[in-house]
């Protein structure tokens, strides 16, 4: 678990809003329900909520993706992210026995 990279990941507001949004796919990306969420979240939903350009947004996933902080799921033309659940509990512990 690179530290400074995660930190800084976690140093830009939009991408802070990104994480939370994937905590909550059902809630925060409705529109997706009806094709579930077990790869995640189609980069182009997320595009679409930040109201941001598609390179901008896949600039943003790149960043959390390298932290470890979400992983990334290829379905034929579609690229799809989810919250990597075991690096947030790895940065909690970090934090609570070392910061």
């Amino acid at each position: 678990m690179d530290q400074v990279e995660i930190f800084k990941a976690l140093s830009n507001k939009t991408r802070l809003q990104i994480l939370n949004w994937l905590k909550e796919p059902a809630v925060n990306f409705p529109e997706q329900l009806a094709n579930g969420f077990d790869h995640g979240v189609c980069v182009g939903q997320i595009q679409n909520k930040a109201g941001l350009t598609q390179s901008t947004v896949s600039e943003y996933l790149s960043t959390l993706q390298r932290a470890g902080l979400v992983k990334s799921t290829r379905v034929g033309q579609w690229t799809y992210y989810q919250r990597n659940e075991e690096a947030f509990a790895a940065l909690s512990q970090l934090i609570q026995s070392s910061i």
